[in-house]
C-alpha cells in the first residue's frame, strides 16, 4: 500500500471509531475519494487492533476494576456492571457471525451511507435534546443494557455508527453524556475483539510480508489516533454536548447526497 494511504486509513479508522460519526462509513469513502481500491480485510482488522489497544489503555482503571471485582470478596457494583457490559454484547456478537459471511463491498454503498448518516444523526440530536442526564454508568440495569445491546445492532447498517447508537441509546435512557460515552469505550471491548478474532485469519492467510508490515503500520498509527480522539471526546462532552457531532453527520450526508446527485459518487 502506498504510504499516504496507509495514514488516511489509520487517521480514518483511529479518529472515528470511538467518535459518533462511524468508523466504517469514513472507510468505505476512501476508495471513492482517492480512487485507491478498497483496503482489504486484513487493513480493517490491523486498525482495528490498534483501536482496540487504545481504548484498552484508555480504560485501564476501569479494566483493573473490573478483574479485581471478580476476587472473592469483589465489589458488587461493579460485577453488576460487567454483567451488564455481557448482556449488552450478546446481540452484535449473534449478528455479526451472519455478517462476517457477507461480501464487504456492500458497505460502500455511497446512498446508504447519506441516507444513514442523516438518520442517526437526527436520532442522536434528539436523544441529546431530551434525555434527563440523570443516571450515571453505575446506574445501568437489565432493560437499559438490552436495548443498548440490541441498538448496537444497527451498527451494522453502513454509516450507522456503533458508537452513536449506543451513546443515543444511553441518552434516550436518561444516562448522562460521559456515561453514554464511557458505556460505549467499554462496550467497544468485545465488539471490537469479536471482530478481529472473527476477521483476522486474512492476515495470516495473505502469507505476504509486505502486506504484514502495512498492518503493522497500520496499527501502530491507528493507536495513536484513535488515544488522542478518545481523550478529546471525554473532555469535549465533560463540557459541551454532542450537537458538533450532530451537525457533522448532517452535512456529511448532505454532501453525499449532493456527490451522488451530480454523479460523482
Amino acid at each position: 500500500m502506498p504510504l499516504f494511504l496507509i495514514i488516511l486509513v489509520a487517521a480514518v479508522q483511529g479518529i472515528t471509531e470511538f467518535l459518533p460519526v462511524s468508523s466504517s462509513g469514513h472507510l468505505a469513502l476512501i476508495p471513492v475519494v482517492t480512487d485507491q481500491p478498497y483496503q482489504g480485510r486484513a487493513i480493517d482488522v490491523a486498525a482495528h487492533v490498534g483501536t482496540l489497544g487504545a481504548v484498552l489503555l484508555y480504560l485501564r482503571r476501569d479494566l483493573t476494576d473490573m478483574l479485581r471485582a471478580l476476587l472473592p470478596g469483589g465489589d458488587a457494583a461493579t460485577r453488576k456492571l460487567i454483567a451488564m457490559l455481557i448482556i449488552a454484547t450478546l446481540p452484535v456478537i449473534l449478528a455479526g457471525f451472519i455478517i462476517n459471511k457477507l461480501d464487504p463491498t456492500w458497505l460502500t454503498d455511497v446512498r446508504v451511507l447519506a441516507a444513514s448518516n442523516l438518520i442517526f444523526a437526527g436520532l442522536l440530536w434528539q436523544a441529546d435534546r431530551i434525555g434527563r442526564m440523570t443516571r450515571a454508568m453505575g446506574e445501568m440495569t437489565f432493560g437499559p443494557a438490552i436495548a443498548i445491546g440490541l441498538a448496537q445492532c444497527l451498527a451494522l447498517i453502513p454509516g450507522a455508527s456503533r458508537s452513536g447508537v449506543t451513546m443515543t441509546a444511553a441518552l434516550f435512557f436518561g444516562f448522562d453524556r460521559l456515561a453514554a460515552a464511557r458505556f460505549s469505550l467499554l462496550l467497544s471491548i468485545p465488539t471490537i475483539a469479536g471482530a478481529g478474532l472473527l476477521k483476522g485469519i486474512d492476515i495470516a492467510r495473505e502469507g505476504d510480508a509486505a502486506l504484514g508490515m502495512d498492518a503493522a503500520l497500520v496499527a501502530l498509527l491507528s493507536f495513536g489516533f484513535a488515544l488522542a480522539a478518545i481523550g478529546w471526546m471525554m473532555r469535549w462532552l465533560a463540557r459541551a454536548d454532542f450537537r458538533i457531532f450532530v451537525w457533522y453527520r448532517l452535512g456529511l450526508g448532505g454532501a453525499l447526497i449532493l456527490a451522488l446527485a451530480a454523479g460523482l459518487a
